[in-house]
C-alpha cells in the first residue's frame, strides 16, 4: 500500500535526493510546508513571513520501505535537537518536522518520536503535526541535487545505501 509522508529537515534538496535513492519510493518532490500565505514562492519562504518549512513530499510503497525506516532513516541525517536551522541553514524555513495527513500515522510518528527521546538527554526540537498545505516549489528545486550534483548539501547522500 502506498502511503504519504512529508519531511522538513533543513535545505529540501538534500532531504529530497537522500530518499531517492532508497528502494521503495514511488515518487518524491519538494515544497513548502504549512504555509501561512496561499502558494508562497522561494523568495517569500525565505523572509519567514510565510510560517512555512522546506519539506518533502514523500510517497512511498510501505511494504517495501516501511515508516519506521523513514522516520530511523529521517534522525540519522538531520540534528532533531537543532531549533530553526539545519547545517548551514538559518531560518524558520529550515526546523524540522514530520507532517502527515492520516491520524493513524500520526500516532506511530508520534509515539515513534515519544520511544526515541526517552534514549536521549536533550530535547528533540523536531515539529510533528498534521500538514495544513504544501504547495509545490520551483521547477529548479525539483530534483535539484541529481540536475546539479555539486551542489550544496549538508547530508551525507552516501549514508542512504546503508543498512538502518
Amino acid at each position: 500500500m502506498q502511503q504519504t509522508i512529508y519531511l522538513a529537515g533543513g535545505c529540501f534538496w538534500g532531504i529530497q535526493g537522500y530518499f531517492d535513492l532508497l528502494k521503495g519510493v514511488v515518487s518524491s518532490q519538494v515544497g513548502y510546508a504549512n504555509s501561512k500565505i496561499p502558494s508562497p514562492n522561494y523568495t517569500l519562504v525565505c523572509t519567514g513571513q510565510t510560517g512555512a518549512t522546506e519539506a518533502l513530499e514523500l510517497i512511498f510503497e510501505e511494504s517495501i520501505l516501511s515508516l519506521d525506516e523513514i522516520l530511523k532513516r529521517f534522525f540519522s541525517i538531520i540534528d532533531p535537537f537543532a531549533l530553526n536551522y539545519q547545517g548551514n541553514d538559518f531560518g524558520t524555513q529550515y526546523r524540522s518536522g514530520i507532517f502527515t495527513q492520516d491520524l493513524t500515522m500520526l500516532k506511530e510518528i508520534q509515539s515513534f518520536v515519544d520511544t526515541l527521546q526517552k534514549t536521549l538527554t536533550q530535547q528533540i526540537q523536531t515539529e510533528i503535526g498534521m500538514l495544513e498545505n504544501f504547495y509545490l516549489a520551483e521547477s529548479y528545486h525539483q530534483k535539484y541535487l541529481a540536475k546539479n550534483p555539486q551542489g550544496y548539501c549538508h547530508i551525507d547522500l552516501s549514508k542512504a545505501l546503508e543498512e538502518i
